[in-house]
């Protein structure tokens, strides 16, 4: 089964995608604001959730809680 966004597109290593909801991230100080662009995602082995590159961190999000750009 292939991982999909919050709109149901299918979602590939290296794509762009938009968060649509302020996330709270353990770990972090800051939040990860609604409309902030995280590029070049990867896919994990769960096909609910996608790794990514916040500044330096690189953490795990949900696929539901971001939009293919």
């Amino acid at each position: 089964m292939a991982t999909r966004d919050s709109n149901g597109t299918e979602l590939n290593d290296g794509d762009s995608v938009m968060v649509i909801k302020d996330l709270k991230v353990k770990g972090m100080s800051k939040t990860l604001k609604r409309g902030s662009q995280v590029k070049n995602i990867r896919l994990v082995s769960n096909e609910d959730q996608v790794e990514c590159r916040i500044g330096k961190a690189t953490i795990v999000l949900k696929a539901s809680f971001m939009k293919k750009v």
